[in-house]
């Protein structure tokens, strides 16, 4: 699907975990069967929305991620839609037996919001930076995931996991990013969306580097390369077709995503990729390294995920492209 987005002179900053939060109050009025659990991070999460319109459909579990696992597991197999929430690193670390086997292995209906991904939480630190949850929670048989790039997005992608019948792992982060969608942009699980159009190159981008990927365009347009954005917010199940199509008519293909360079967006783009249409393909991330403490913008340009770093390897990628 495309859906043209054009950047303003100056965007929106929003929190996406707030999308998660105002769509579960959302869900509670449409559906009597949801059901929120957390530990201990209400406000962290902004799942306190919620327990204050539906306070006898919330529960506090605290610091006990496996428990809360569980305990959603069991209000799942007695027909509620259980959302349990938590930070990222938690829930696909911590949690992650309790996830495999207590969840998927049963094909449980529970969603999953795991909070704070990413690089860009800042002060919190490596211990709370959750920058392999792609690899682990994609891994997992009946586990679906998307990572949804503002706060539009998320709000409807929590709506999205609502529905889906399956347990579902929702990714988002906790500073003010900026808001590259609005209510009428199409969303639909297990499906990407064309940001941008393109024929020089494809920008694949998922969660805050989705933005990252429309300045790096407007970028490449000004030295006269057409490339195009697709923006894959859900991880799996992964829209194939999308990424076979864009390396055919493309040539040449770059990820941008706020994780770890092993078992991410781009290990699972290059999987499709290398089994339909192999193209050159540079991978925009994490190299392999622990985050550390600062500020937003500061950390995500000293691990080499800005627009910039995008632009550096689409060059490198049409330069490949180029002498095949």
């Amino acid at each position: 699907m495309s859906a043209a987005i054009t950047l303003p002179e100056k965007a929106e900053m929003k929190k996406t975990r707030e999308g998660f939060g105002r769509a579960l109050v959302d869900l509670g009025a449409r559906d009597p069967r949801v059901v929120v659990l957390v530990g201990d991070l209400s406000e962290s999460t902004m799942v306190h929305f919620f327990a204050e319109k539906y306070p006898e459909r919330f529960i506090q579990v605290g610091i006990a991620e496996q428990n809360m696992c569980g305990i959603a597991a069991g209000l799942a197999a007695m027909g509620k839609i259980p959302f349990f929430s938590t930070y990222g690193a938690f829930a696909s670390c911590r949690a992650a037996d309790q996830i495999r086997v207590t969840v998927a292995y049963s094909n449980l209906n529970v969603k999953i919001g795991g909070a704070h991904g990413g690089i860009s939480v800042g002060p919190d630190g490596a211990t709370h930076q959750a920058m392999e949850e792609i690899s682990i929670i994609r891994s997992i048989p009946n586990l679906s995931m998307v990572v949804p790039c503002d706060y539009w997005e998320t709000y409807k992608a929590t709506i999205a996991a609502a529905e889906h019948a399956g347990p579902v792992y929702l990714r988002f982060g906790r500073e003010d990013v900026p808001v590259v969608t609005d209510q009428s942009t199409p969303f639909r699980f297990g499906q990407g969306e064309v940001f941008a159009e393109g024929q020089d190159l494809t920008l694949i981008a998922c969660g805050v580097m989705v933005y990252e990927a429309l300045v790096a365009a407007q970028e490449l347009a000004s030295r006269g390369i057409h490339a195009r954005v697709l923006n894959v917010h859900t991880l799996k199940p992964l829209d194939h077709e999308a990424v076979v199509r864009a390396a055919r008519e493309c040539g040449a293909i770059v990820t941008a995503e706020e994780h770890q360079i092993h078992g991410g967006l781009g290990g699972a783009v290059a999987e499709a990729v290398v089994q339909s249409h192999p193209v050159p393909m540079e991978l925009v991330a994490v190299q392999d390294r622990f985050g550390r403490s600062g500020k937003q913008e500061e950390l995500m340009t000293a691990f080499g995920i800005k627009a910039p770093d995008v632009v550096r390897a689409a060059e490198r990628a049409l330069s490949r492209k180029r002498t095949r």
